[in-house]
């Protein structure tokens, strides 16, 4: 028998996506995941840090260190990395709208350890178009922001040549909906919109350009239907070899390398039967691995308990000891790519790249990736609705969930129910150590007044941030700054009269439209539903098919996006007369903001108006918004959209009875 171990592939950089609560418990955590043999690191910033806000800021409020690390100043990073040598790391960042600051931060930490710039390996994601898309945490508007993109790499092309600048990231559009060409197409029209912007800007020489595009990477996203998926890489390794050569004229195979990272599907792990989660992580794991010509460069794994909270140690430890079975146990990375030649991969991949050039050449004739944002949006909302569709029909089986969901208690969620918990103190110590930190600093004017000019006269923004971290300057007075020089933008919500819920079973349908109307009939008025997004998270999928599917069974919704203070949808939902608020909250901040919601509506005398709230929300903080007040809270496991319109029919309908 002949061993092939001697002359293996060198594995995957294995990650885990990790950071909560304060940069010292972080950074104890990556040293711990180290030590279990991780390779590198993957930073996971809270929300006020994505979005360059400080932590005592109004709409900060509840989400300190809750989804990730809250960093307010190059301290807390110093905390974050301290006794981790940076020179020797390769630290992906998922920071868009404020990558620019967290990567001065970062270079501003690493010199102050002695590690030589040059030498620094790494990612920032960067990637604001699947922010407007997708995600959420844009801040600024669609040109400035390419300008802030354009000047990370070109900097970084000079200063620290080995760090990849954009992590286009197709993830968050397969979390949104998108369909594999839609994935393929619109992670590509990303890719192409930066690199014509730094070639438009000449921020870059012609003859140093190839050296550019070889520095883009991108962040993929591995769902279930994992032949398909691996089908997707390979497409998706032909398609930028393709785009590299002829858009871009680059002549060196080695720079049109599509090289990319990947964390494995989350929206497909399920509440119900959460057990059955690892199985599925592990499979999406074979898409992005099984190919060596399109196996990825990092690896990163959720843990089997994303749908019911935050994951503890334990749940990342298992992750990665998946990833390590494979890499060092199995005999994958011994061979040749064991699907070259095969018939079936052949014709899926191709009809994959076609379906993908027909859509990149429709957002080529809008005017490209910027231009095609709403467009994008649309489609994304419909493609998601027709994901709900399909689980809700059965036509997508999902185990557990609509189909063999009988089910023995699970011991996996006994005891303290399988999550970790951010102790709320963290947010109170955080915003103390800020204030600090502000009194103890020197004078910061100057930085200030230098990243100003710098943002104003069109420098590069890098050298300004760099300088303004070792000054001291904060996380939201950066962001300020940037917010007064280019103003801060809202994205199109994608619930348009054009985006049309699909529904399966029109019977049902048909029966709350009725209902609507005998209401509207009875009351003289339709029933006015308001959609609100409170606090700093964006994850908006869910509120957005919420909002398509009451359009559609009649109801009159009013859904403003993103980012909204408790007292803005207050306000909006005394102007609007509303019958029903409804609050979707996905970032584990759901107690402080629904209740603050919950107090200001008693305060302005609207607490007859029934208040409903959905999100990744545990059992136990379920039962205490309902013992506060709370209607109805849905969870995940709660896919059938049309039920929940059918709840809000009867909530209004009691109220109305009760008033008469």
């Amino acid at each position: 028998m002949t061993d092939n171990r001697s002359t293996a592939d060198r594995p995957w950089l294995m990650r885990t996506y990790a950071g909560h609560s304060t940069a010292s418990a972080s950074n104890a955590l990556y040293k711990t995941n180290l030590a279990k043999g991780q390779t590198g690191l993957s930073v996971a910033f809270d929300l006020p840090t994505q979005t360059g806000y400080d932590s005592d800021h109004v709409l900060a409020k509840g989400e300190v260190g809750k989804v990730g690390v809250p960093i307010g100043h190059i301290g807390d990073m110093r905390t974050l990395f301290d006794g981790i040598p940076l020179e020797q790391m390769n630290t992906s960042m998922t920071i868009n709208a404020t990558a620019a600051w967290l990567l001065a931060l970062y270079i501003a930490v690493a010199e102050e350890q002695g590690a030589d710039p040059a030498k620094l390996q790494g990612t920032v994601q960067n990637d604001i178009i699947k922010e407007y898309l997708s995600r959420g945490t844009y801040v600024f508007p669609p040109e400035p922001s390419l300008r802030l993109i354009t000047d990370v790499a070109a900097y970084t092309y000079r200063a620290v040549p080995k760090w990849n600048p954009m992590n286009v990231c197709s993830y968050h559009l397969q979390e949104a909906g998108a369909t594999p060409e839609q994935e393929l197409a619109y992670a590509l029209a990303t890719a192409t919109a930066v690199l014509d912007g730094m070639r438009a800007r000449g921020d870059v020489a012609e003859e140093d350009f190839p050296g550019i595009v070889a520095r883009i990477s991108f962040f993929v996203n591995a769902g279930i239907r994992f032949v398909t998926e691996m089908c997707k890489m390979r497409a998706f390794v032909d398609l930028w070899d393709e785009i590299c050569e002829t858009r871009y004229g680059v002549t060196d195979p080695k720079l049109r390398r599509f090289r990319y990272g990947v964390q494995v599907n989350s929206l497909g792990l399920t509440e119900q039967q959460p057990e059955n989660n690892p199985y599925r992580i592990l499979l999406e794991m074979l898409a992005v691995t099984l190919s060596k010509n399109a196996r990825a460069r990092a690896v990163q794994l959720p843990a089997w308990n994303e749908a019911l909270g935050l994951p503890r140690p334990w749940d990342q430890q298992w992750s990665l000891r998946m990833q390590q079975v494979l890499a060092f146990e199995t005999d994958l990375l011994e061979y040749d790519d064991l699907f070259d030649g095969n018939p079936a991969v052949e014709r899926k991949v191709e009809a994959l790249k076609s379906g993908a050039r027909d859509e990149l050449a429709r957002i080529d004739e809008m005017g490209g990736a910027m231009a095609s944002i709403d467009y994008m949006k649309r489609q994304l909302v419909e493609a998601n609705s027709e994901r709900i569709a399909g689980i809700e029909s059965g036509a997508q089986t999902v185990i557990g969930v609509n189909r063999f969901t009988e089910t023995a208690e699970s011991p996996l969620t006994a005891g303290d129910g399988g999550i970790l918990i951010v102790d709320p103190a963290v947010e109170a110590q955080q915003v103390g150590h800020l204030a600090q930190w502000r009194e103890q600093r020197g004078d910061v004017s100057g930085a200030l007044a230098d990243l100003r000019a710098a943002a104003v006269n069109g420098d590069n923004i890098m050298p300004a941030s760099i300088a303004a971290a070792k000054a001291g300057v904060t996380t939201g007075e950066w962001g300020t700054v940037m917010r007064e020089v280019f103003g801060e933008y809202r994205a199109p919500t994608g619930v348009s009269a054009s985006a049309r819920a699909t529904v399966t079973d029109e019977s049902a349908m048909a029966s709350v439209r009725a209902d609507v109307e005998r209401l509207a009939t009875r009351t003289g008025r339709r029933i006015k539903f308001l959609v609100g997004k409170p606090g700093l998270d964006g994850h908006s999928n869910g509120a957005e098919q919420i909002a398509v599917r009451a359009r559609d069974c009649g109801m009159e919704v009013v859904y403003e996006g993103i980012r909204l203070t408790p007292a803005q949808i207050v306000n909006t939902a005394l102007e609007e007369g509303v019958h029903v608020v409804g609050l979707s909250i996905l970032s584990g901040s759901h107690m402080p903001l629904v209740t603050e919601v919950m107090d200001l509506m008693r305060r302005e005398g609207m607490d007859d108006i029934p208040v409903i709230a959905g999100g990744i929300i545990p059992d136990s903080d379920a039962a205490t918004l309902r013992a506060a007040g709370v209607a109805r809270v849905y969870t995940p496991k709660d896919f059938e959209l049309t039920k929940i319109m059918a709840d809000i029919v009867g909530l209004v309908e009691q109220r109305e009875t009760a008033a008469a």
